[in-house]
């Protein structure tokens, strides 16, 4: 009996590094938390000082590049705090934050985030402002759902979120701003607490 249960100890601890070498489980739930925060920061300042609420898909302001930067900008904050927090937690866990698993998943986010980048950059060219918020969130849910199999399973249905969130901002053009707050913004938060009371706290 004593031999049984020292097998399945073994097997458990096995499977436990196994995932720890295939799957990146450095993720921080105040990463989350942050990057939710800075959205909603972003949604004032584009409503507030940019004015920018759109109505319609074309917007002829010309404040399209003034959007882009202000995404752009909160998309390093973010990068740049979740990378600062990982890296904290994997040096906690005595762990390496660099390794194969993170190149692929920084591979794996790159391709659809990049083409995302690339569709946004046309669109305020074109100046068709009113959907870069809801292509933005499409294309980030495409990039999470892409990674959903090498880190932790609450990404994907994040990854989901956001997809369904900006199909319904490409509709809803008028509540795209609104609906950009929600995926962004207030799903990142509950996401990034959820995260910490499951993997972190204690």
């Amino acid at each position: 009996m004593k031999e049984e249960k020292k097998y399945i100890k073994d097997i458990g601890e096995i499977r436990s590094m196994m995932e720890r070498s295939s799957k990146f489980l450095s993720l921080s739930g105040w990463a989350g938390i942050m990057a939710g925060i800075y959205a909603l920061a972003g949604v004032y300042v584009a409503d507030f000082y940019f004015g920018f609420n759109p109505d319609y898909i074309i917007d002829s302001g010309g404040i399209g590049l003034n959007i882009v930067l202000l995404a752009t900008a909160i998309l390093v904050l973010a990068i740049v705090t979740a990378i600062f927090l990982s890296y904290k937690r994997a040096d906690k866990r005595s762990e390496k934050l660099w390794n194969s698993t993170t190149r692929r998943l920084v591979i794996n986010m790159a391709v659809p985030l990049v083409a995302g980048g690339v569709v946004i950059l046309i669109l305020a060219a074109k100046d068709l402002t009113g959907i870069i918020a809801p292509f933005s969130m499409i294309f980030y849910g495409l990039a999470l759902f892409n990674v959903s199999g090498i880190t932790i399973k609450e990404i994907k249905g994040l990854g989901i979120t956001q997809i369904i969130l900006g199909l319904a901002g490409l509709y809803f053009v008028e509540y795209g701003l609104l609906l950009w707050a929600l995926g962004f913004g207030v799903a990142h938060i509950v996401y990034g607490i959820v995260m910490y009371l499951k993997y972190e706290r204690g």
